[in-house]
């Protein structure tokens, strides 16, 4: 399968899989295991950006060059040098990175592979799907260190594990690893190889259509947290999005020809 490469400042590259529409965001810190500086999360930021305006991406896998972690979480090195004043300015900066990931209009999945913990683990339930391996070790340890979880940590966690277990696991702050993270529905798929399955899998989805992928994820997101009546409104919108669009139109002939779609992709 063809690939073309484009980096973002130092630490974050984006690797597009030409053949099967799916890119991968790769965190490329490896010597900090991905430990997210400013500048590394300007960069996740900025690939975010590109990923979205790329109509070509149906999937996008967030993965790590590290061979002992996904992500650690925020550089703590660097925040130590800052100053009140300074950490207000980061801020914006450091949000833009977990609502890039979060807001892509893509599928997404995240390929844990070692730790993730803070803002890694963020990063990670940002995406919609999680697979990870046995090496895997999941948490939000912020409060140990006079913090919250301040990525979407304490939205989406309890969203993903209900409200109750979301509090034991940002109360003690403890790790998690990977077959209790799978029990407890921290990591959606344990695997041998989470780079390698997460790649796997988003071959799987993006044969589908390109138009139908992006209005069901938005369908879904946008529904979570409604009433029943109100989500299916949602519902009914990004379905009329989608019942007249090209790709619907290739779908039906391609059905009833007996043939794989070749999606317009609008």
């Amino acid at each position: 399968m063809s690939e073309s490469e484009q980096r973002f400042g130092e630490f974050v590259v984006v690797r597009r899989h030409e053949q099967g529409h799916v890119a991968e965001l790769v965190l490329d810190r490896p010597k900090a295991m991905n430990a997210v500086s400013t500048e590394m999360a300007r960069s996740i930021g900025e690939a975010c950006d590109a990923l979205a305006a790329d109509r070509d991406v149906r999937v996008a896998v967030v993965a790590s060059s590290s061979e002992r972690a996904f992500c650690v979480g925020a550089d703590l090195k660097e925040r130590n040098s800052f100053s009140d004043a300074e950490l207000v300015r980061q801020r914006p900066t450091a949000r833009r990175a977990y609502t890039g990931v979060l807001e892509l209009p893509m599928p997404t999945v995240a390929a844990v592979h070692g730790f993730a913990l803070g803002g890694g683990f963020e990063l990670a339930l940002s995406c919609d799907v999680i697979v990870a391996d046995a090496t895997a070790v999941v948490g939000l340890p912020e409060v140990s260190v006079g913090v919250i979880p301040g990525g979407g940590g304490t939205q989406l966690l309890p969203r993903r594990v209900g409200a109750a277990r979301a509090a034991e696991l940002v109360f003690t702050a403890r790790r998690v690893e990977a077959a209790e993270a799978r029990e407890l529905g921290l990591v959606d798929v344990l695997g041998e190889d989470a780079r390698a399955e997460a790649l796997a899998l988003a071959a799987r989805i993006a044969v589908n259509s390109p138009v139908g992928l992006r209005n069901a994820k938005k369908a879904m997101r946008l529904g979570q947290g409604l009433d029943l009546r109100a989500g299916l409104e949602v519902e009914d919108a990004a379905w009329r999005a989608t019942a007249f669009s090209g790709d619907r139109a290739e779908g039906v002939a391609a059905f009833n020809e007996k043939r794989k779609p070749q999606w317009p992709g609008e």
